[in-house]
């Protein structure tokens, strides 16, 4: 194994399984989205590896050869983590580090890593906190270092607790208090919903980098930090907009992603109930993104997680100034798909699958930004 000293540690491998009915070039594409998350957070991709199986494997998650495979790599690399697309069991995490040597980080583990990293208000910061402390609890065993030492002798581990009952103790009272605080703030917040007056709520939903601060930036005239990486924004923002002489509320929202810890879910109630009260949501998706209709459903399946699938919607098409389509040759066997449509045909195509009005725009370019203001100012007068 290489010295520690030598080891990368802001490099990584990503590793997924393809399990019964899905396709690998799928599961590639979800690595290749997995290896922008680890960018986001500042890590480097050195690899991907896949392995078919219809279940992980309880010990090593990917099987005996597998695992042997990664490691060796990770070793003749000297390669600082191994990143999983799935959420690992404590024991699996704790074997493959055990195995390897190196720090082992699933797909929900380095989500929570990007939010802490993102967070700059004290309310997002005590989120992320929480939602780091409940997925923390059940991986006490086995790890190495604690959260608070005992004061004592030699060997004293306090009044009849063991090191793990202390450590569990340390992050429920925490948690405790940690939902506590966000009570306290969330009450405060649904008071200044409620002060915001009779004007209408209108939110911008979607997947993570799909541009919806851009847009907030051009509709409300505002400076809301965007920025091409995923989860640039985490704190809901709203900002007074005025079309037609008609005034309303417009909010930005954290975005979603594949695989959404449950643990930022809960944490993030709050901000969530903006898009919850809003009368319009705005879903914003990225045209030029091969995976932009997985990305809708999403949305939409967190959208119903979080009771507000039956709001009013537009689907706000962006980034039509980076839309790539494949010429379709006639004389192929395939038959035309939506990859090969061009950007005309392609609207046509959503406009009868999704059942609201569709937007077709580029928020960067200032592109068709007439039109959306058009149809919003019609909502809002309703």
């Amino acid at each position: 194994m290489a010295d520690i000293e030598e080891i990368l540690p802001d490099t990584a491998v990503f590793v997924a399984l393809i399990r019964n009915n899905q396709e690998e070039k799928k599961v590639l594409e979800y690595l290749d989205e997995l290896e922008f998350l680890a960018t986001t957070a500042g890590i480097e991709g050195y690899g991907h590896f896949v392995q078919k199986l219809d279940r992980a494997n309880p010990r090593t998650y990917v099987g005996p050869g597998k695992i042997i495979e990664i490691i060796n790599y990770v070793k003749d690399n000297n390669i600082g983590y191994i990143i999983f697309d799935d959420e690992l069991t404590p024991s699996q995490m704790r074997n493959i580090e055990k195995d390897s040597g190196v720090r082992v980080v699933d797909r929900t583990g380095l989500i929570l890593d990007i939010f802490a990293q993102r967070a700059q208000t004290a309310y997002a910061k005590t989120q992320v906190e929480l939602a780091q402390y409940q997925y923390l609890l059940p991986r006490l065993t086995g790890m190495w270092t604690h959260l608070e030492r005992q004061r004592g002798g030699i060997n004293m581990r306090g009044p009849g607790e063991s090191q793990l009952e202390t450590d569990r103790r340390i992050v429920l009272d925490k948690i405790k208090r940690l939902k506590l605080q966000l009570e306290k703030i969330d009450r405060q917040m649904i008071s200044q919903r409620g002060n915001r007056g009779s004007m209408k709520r209108v939110a911008l939903v979607g997947y993570t980098n799909v541009g919806k601060s851009t847009l907030m930036n051009i509709l409300a005239k505002s400076e809301v930090f965007a920025e091409n990486k995923l989860f640039a924004t985490l704190d809901t923002t709203v900002r007074k907009v005025v079309l037609d002489n008609k005034p309303f509320l417009l909010s930005d929202t954290v975005g979603f992603i594949r695989k959404l810890p449950t643990q930022l879910v809960e944490s993030f109630k709050s901000t969530l109930d903006e898009v919850r009260e809003a009368d319009l949501l705005l879903h914003v998706a990225d045209i030029s993104h091969p995976e932009v209709e997985d990305q809708i459903e999403v949305v939409n399946k967190t959208l119903e997680d979080i009771g507000a699938r039956d709001k009013k919607m537009i689907i706000i098409f962006n980034k039509i100034d980076s839309y790539q389509y494949e010429e379709y040759d006639e004389f192929s066997i395939d038959e035309k798909t939506v990859k090969n449509f061009t950007l005309d045909e392609y609207k046509d195509y959503c406009r009868n699958k999704y059942n609201c009005p569709c937007v077709f725009l580029s928020a960067k370019e200032k592109i068709n930004i007439d039109e959306i203001k058009q149809i919003l100012t019609r909502y809002i007068n309703e």
